[in-house]
């Protein structure tokens, strides 16, 4: 046998070799090589139910029949038109408000960049001067209006400005030794007093934009990143509670004495995470629809760390105009943007959303009171409303009722959620705990199971 053959049987033999122990091995998703299409779907496309959690088992159930009905695993699944979900943030996919403790955090440690001489302009912005509900006069009786109340904070936060090392204006005082000051008390009271006094005396088109004012002279890049300081913060402290804030009473001031309480802590439920989580991996897209501010929902909404994993682009929320330095300015862009609240959360999914598929509608939303009514109420191709019950008194009380009458049965459009506002979680109900009660509510006493 020459050497030339006696190569090729070589050749031949390492061959077959090679191809008996390719067909001796195990067939796995590594392994296959030129697979088909179906079959490189089966597994992606199994349908993947809800952990059991805390949901209402009427609740889950309802929610795994969407997922199971409508996503990947069903027949009739169009990957190229998948069916989307909206979601509210605060109060719906958090437990209690994101923008409302971050707006403490930046009281509580003087996060502003507003300069000294501007924050009366900025806290006046578009917001009416007849005076506020009488659940907001001072401690001597005396009506308020927002024009008394913000020359307070001016003065106190030109004050702030010349003594705070912080603020970079030439101040030599540490942040300590500022929150014994008065001017201090003064002005953090005064302004989260005004956020409540505008909120419960005005329209939420003047007071939901008001609160994002506070974040002029800032980059969208300080906003992202100031929010992510006060998320990691609040979600550190596990302690469910409303704590009162008091203006001195011993410093001299146009408004006097007022008072204001807050609740603390927020968290993101393991239900929310989970419940985004299993939506997207059966084949759904998920988008929020918040009336917070952009930058304040984006970074929680994108960053892994908090397990959300919502894709870059599908947050829509409050936007501010930039001046030409790409800072924030007092002033709403209406010229790009509606507001994000009540009939505006309507008109966002229609501009911006409902055309990448088609004009349909989300086949479910999700949210908890009166400035999410119109988007979880108004369209057609919606299959189930999610509702986390916070015993509303406003328009969600109607459809709240609805959810507790139908009990989870199939053809029902909403669902319901309870939790335990003392603890921050979920609990197997449709009713709540409110804070500070004890006392599990469906819905508001006078619109149960009345006409």
């Amino acid at each position: 046998m020459n050497k030339r053959t006696l190569n090729k049987l070589t050749s031949l033999l390492l061959s077959l070799m090679l191809l008996t122990s390719i067909l001796a091995m195990p067939v796995t998703a590594q392994t296959l090589v030129g697979v088909t299409a179906e079959t490189a779907g089966t597994q992606e496309a199994a349908f993947r139910p809800l952990a059991k959690n805390n949901w209402d088992p009427h609740t889950r159930a309802a929610l795994n029949r969407l997922m199971e009905n409508y996503g990947s695993s069903s027949s009739g699944y169009n990957s190229q038109l998948k069916p989307y979900v909206v979601f509210d943030f605060d109060n719906t996919t958090s437990f209690f408000d994101v923008e409302e403790a971050l707006l403490i955090y930046q009281l509580e440690n003087l996060r502003f960049k507003i300069a000294p001489d501007k924050m009366y302009d900025v806290l006046t912005t578009e917001v009416p001067t007849t005076g506020f509900g009488k659940d907001y006069n001072n401690a001597d009786g005396k009506t308020l209006n927002v024009e008394i109340v913000s020359r307070d904070c001016q003065a106190a936060w030109q004050w702030l400005c010349g003594s705070y090392a912080g603020l970079g204006y030439g101040g030599t005082m540490s942040l300590d030794a500022i929150r014994e000051t008065p001017q201090y008390k003064d002005f953090t009271t005064k302004v989260r007093y005004l956020y409540d006094a505008i909120g419960d005396t005005f329209d939420a088109a003047v007071s939901y934009p008001w609160v994002t004012y506070l974040f002029t002279g800032m980059t969208s890049q300080e906003v992202r990143k100031l929010a992510t300081e006060s998320h990691d913060y609040w979600l550190a402290i596990d302690k469910w509670e409303k704590i009162k804030w008091e203006s001195p009473s011993d410093y001299p001031s146009e408004a006097g004495v007022v008072s204001v309480s807050y609740k603390t802590s927020i968290a993101i439920p393991p239900e929310s995470k989970d419940l985004y989580t299993k939506l997207m991996a059966n084949g759904f897209d998920v988008y929020v629809c918040s009336a917070s501010f952009i930058d304040v929902i984006e970074a929680l909404a994108y960053n892994p760390k908090y397990g959300l994993n919502v894709p870059e682009g599908n947050v829509y929320a409050m936007m501010l105009k930039k001046d030409a330095q790409g800072r924030y300015i007092n002033a709403y862009d209406y010229d790009n943007y509606f507001q994000t609240q009540g009939p505006g959360k309507r008109e966002t999914i229609d501009k911006f959303i409902l055309p990448k598929y088609n004009g349909k509608g989300p086949i479910m939303v999700a949210g908890d009171s009166q400035g999410d009514y119109n988007m979880i109420t108004e369209y057609d191709d919606m299959k189930l409303g999610l509702i986390i019950n916070r015993v509303r008194s406003d328009d969600f009380r109607i459809i709240s009722k609805i959810a507790a009458e139908g009990n989870g049965r199939i053809s029902d459009r909403y669902v319901m959620q309870g939790r335990d506002e003392n603890k921050g979680v979920y609990i197997p109900t449709m009713e709540s705990i409110l804070l500070g009660s004890d006392r599990l509510q469906l819905v508001k006493e006078e619109s149960l199971f009345s006409n």
